[in-house]
């Protein structure tokens, strides 16, 4: 960089403070996203551990079946903050700073944003503090829709009624509302950080979600209201 004035080791030295910044942000919304509210509420206030009733998940639709209506409530929204969070925080402390754009990058807000996003759905996925196991990452990853475009968040949701209702299955609506996430992102935005981010998530919560794609497959899976039929890895605990 000695065109602009920049000795080579003042580079080397900006390079790794970029990155620095770039794993800090992933990693920070990664340990929030990782913060396991389903099985934290199971246990200090109904005195359970909800990896050890029903499907053995800790997200929202588990929580309705082990903990009720309110437990429910508190873990769907602590759960859907963990993604809206820390993607608006990244929106915003990126907005105007570091802004590479008219090297031909996307505006770095968008570009942390979505790297944000990423990091909190993976956290609620794989919390380390679980053994890498973790829930489903359909609410943390609309919370960050919401976050990213709240359009796109409300399309999200709307999906996921739609499909839950017409079927009765939460699974469905949770897959439907993935696959319309990222298009109408697109659709708002035209953001290709924040498009690609919908896609990634979109991947993932059907990954997460190939046991109960198994089950609607056969006609086993259960539906809204009533019991799992399958039990968690921790189901041998009372």
């Amino acid at each position: 960089m000695s065109d602009i004035g920049i000795s080579n080791s003042v580079a080397v030295a900006l390079t790794l403070v970029l990155v620095a910044i770039v794993v800090a942000t992933f990693a920070g919304a990664f340990l929030i996203g990782s913060i396991p509210f389903g099985y934290i509420i199971g246990r200090i206030f109904y005195g359970t551990d909800i990896r050890g009733r029903g499907s053995g998940n800790i997200g929202a639709m588990n929580a309705l079946r082990t903990l009720g209506v309110a437990g429910a409530i508190a873990v769907l929204l602590l759960d859907a903050l963990k993604g809206f969070a820390p993607t608006l925080w990244a929106q915003d402390f990126f907005r105007g700073h570091l802004d590479m754009s008219g090297e031909g990058f996307p505006p770095t807000d968008q570009l942390m944003g979505s790297l944000a996003a990423t990091g909190a759905v993976l956290g609620h996925c794989f919390s380390p503090w679980l053994r890498f196991r973790g829930g489903k990452g359909v609410a943390t990853s609309f919370g960050a829709v919401f976050a990213l475009c709240w359009p796109a968040g409300i399309a999200a949701v709307a999906g996921w009624i739609v499909g839950a209702a017409s079927t009765r299955y939460s699974s469905v609506g949770s897959l439907l509302g993935s696959v319309l996430a990222p298009i109408a992102i697109y659709g708002f935005t035209r953001s290709l950080p924040e498009t690609a981010y919908g896609i990634i998530a979109a991947l993932i919560i059907f990954v997460r979600h190939r046991d109960n794609i198994a089950r609607l497959c056969a006609g086993t899976e259960s539906p809204i209201g009533k019991g799992s039929r399958s039990r968690g890895p921790y189901s041998q605990h009372p």
